[in-house]
């Protein structure tokens, strides 16, 4: 005798329930798919206020996973570090179109320091905003300066003459056009 609590729902049944309890259901399901050929994943019980994550094959407490109202468990599928690495992953190639091989290969070849400043840690991926063409791996201050003057070479330039000390000052030619000193 089991409790109706071991039985999933069933609306095409008299009572409403299956015929089987979920623990013998389940072994039936595993069993019909073994027999058709299909890779089954091994069953893992996790004790109480835990779960198993099937991406780092850990078990781990409920609180280092992501609440989702939809599933059964009210968990997500993945532990909270596996979903930061996907969401990572997942943002570079939707916005780079390159993965974190690419990425860390590209930091490599810079000697793992920014392409500008070569001082600070290579992290952030560059990009001609244009073309959409990777240009590199910057640090935040780098990547932040170029973005603030609007990826316009002509803007850099003036920039990096005015902290050269070559203070831009344009000549009046004529009413609207000026000349810049050589």
């Amino acid at each position: 005798m089991k409790s109706l609590d071991d039985y999933a729902s069933n609306r095409a049944m008299r009572d409403g329930l299956q015929s089987y309890c979920r623990p013998c259901a389940a072994e039936y399901h595993q069993q019909r798919q073994i027999s058709k050929g299909k890779n089954v994943r091994p069953r893992v019980i996790a004790p109480a206020g835990h779960k198993y994550c099937r991406r780092c094959c850990e078990i781990k407490p409920h609180s280092e996973w992501d609440k989702n109202k939809t599933a059964s468990d009210g968990l997500s599928t993945r532990c909270k570090a596996c979903r930061a690495i996907e969401s990572r992953a997942g943002h570079l190639k939707r916005s780079y179109g390159i993965t974190e091989a690419e990425r860390e290969e590209m930091i490599a070849a810079q000697g793992g320091v920014c392409a500008i400043c070569q001082e600070s840690p290579a992290e952030h991926v560059d990009h001609d905003h244009q073309t959409g063409k990777v240009r590199g791996v910057l640090c935040f201050g780098c990547n932040a300066g170029i973005g603030q003057l609007k990826d316009r070479p002509d803007v850099i330039r003036r920039a990096a003459a005015y902290v050269e000390g070559n203070l831009w000052n344009p000549t009046l030619v004529a009413q609207g056009v000026y000349r810049q000193p050589s």
